[in-house]
């Protein structure tokens, strides 16, 4: 079993809070544990956020509780209707993540009827925002993400992995349902980069500087570029897959063009990726491939070529139609990879003082 960073931020934040309800000798230390579970949030920026969002909810939360408490007691029901009040303010407030949160202090403070009421309810809203605020200083304190780290690594095995099955898809050798099931897989990888991008792009730089904002911007644009790159290549697995059937009934000439093509791409990708991270020598990956580099005139001229010498009749001209996706999938994979090859080469070239990435040892999640 492996721990990652924000299963052990919110160990701490539940342990640190029920040390400090019970430091404050509160009667429910138990509240202000559940509040620190909501409150945890992957990244700094979010945990600001956050702590408005939660104060605001949990205020709502607590005078409904209170009014409805006064005007029609603790049954059961009126701690469901207050809910829902509860419920239908955050939404029309767009604060809705924080909406299990206030429905805990909501509980809090009806499930138990005291003498003191506003004393009351004042303590178990206390204890709430307890919770609230050590899951924040956690947050800000322990194990900050590291997320040009993450997002690299996680872009690179993605992309590894695309184009490791696109090498084996153009040369026949895949199980077809394995790999639509992989392929489902893949997909949702793709969503969770793009997730982890917006984590990465909302993530503000602390004590920034001119120089510090103007690095981060250039950035956001090769990670965005790496993203849709390799988007560009899952897309063109998707077709190769789909189109495995019209692909075995292509001229024999014509697979290998497709082939050799295709291979140029998938390696050219590798070797962006190791020049992204410094690893392969600067400005020169276009120059690695001079001798096969991807002509899109060229390509489409040989589909044409080959389309004429083969459309003996109607049958095989309805093969060839269904190639016509795949071949403007490839161009446009093409174009995805010229343009990341670019803002790269920019990068390191005319901002040689800052173009270094914080890219670590991989850390799990």
């Amino acid at each position: 079993m492996k721990l990652g960073a924000r299963i052990v931020k919110t160990g701490i934040a539940i342990t640190l809070a029920l040390f400090v309800a019970q430091w404050f000798n509160v009667p429910s230390p138990l509240f202000a544990g559940i509040a620190a579970i909501f409150a945890i949030q992957p990244s700094i920026y979010k945990s600001f956020q956050s702590i408005i969002e939660h104060v605001q909810a949990n205020l709502i939360g607590a005078i409904l509780a209170i009014i409805f408490s006064l005007l029609f007691g603790h049954d059961p029901f009126i701690i469901g209707l207050t809910a829902i009040f509860v419920i239908g303010i955050n939404l029309k407030l767009k604060i809705e993540n924080t909406i299990p949160l206030a429905l805990v202090t909501v509980i809090a403070i009806m499930e138990s009827p005291s003498e003191n009421f506003f004393e009351f309810a004042l303590v178990r809203f206390s204890t709430v925002m307890i919770g609230i605020l050590c899951a924040f200083l956690v947050n800000l304190i322990f194990l900050p993400p590291k997320y040009e780290t993450r997002l690299y690594y996680k872009v690179r095995l993605t992309t590894e992995d695309i184009l490791k099955w696109i090498r084996i898809n153009i040369r026949h050798g895949t199980e077809h349902s394995l790999l639509k099931t992989d392929i489902e897989s893949l997909n949702q990888r793709v969503l969770k980069l793009e997730q982890l991008f917006s984590l990465y792009k909302e993530e503000r730089t602390y004590f920034p500087t001119l120089k510090k904002s103007s690095s981060k911007a250039r950035k956001l644009v090769i990670f965005r570029q790496l993203i849709l790159t390799s988007n560009g290549a899952l897309h063109t697995l998707k077709t190769l897959h789909r189109l495995e059937n019209e692909l075995h009934h292509m001229p024999v000439e014509y697979q290998h063009y497709l082939k050799a093509d295709l291979d140029h791409l998938v390696n050219l990708h590798d070797q962006i990726l190791l020049k992204f991270i410094g690893k392969i020598k600067q400005y020169n990956t276009s120059e690695m491939y001079v001798d096969e580099l991807f002509n899109k005139q060229k390509f489409i001229e040989e589909f044409m070529v080959h389309k004429e010498s083969w459309d003996q009749n109607e049958d095989n001209a309805e093969v060839w139609y269904h190639l016509f996706p795949l071949v403007s999938q490839i161009m446009d994979y093409s174009d995805q990879l010229q343009h990341l090859d670019k803002l790269i080469d920019s990068f390191q070239k005319y901002h040689v003082d800052d173009n270094e990435f914080e890219i670590g040892t991989r850390e799990e999640e």
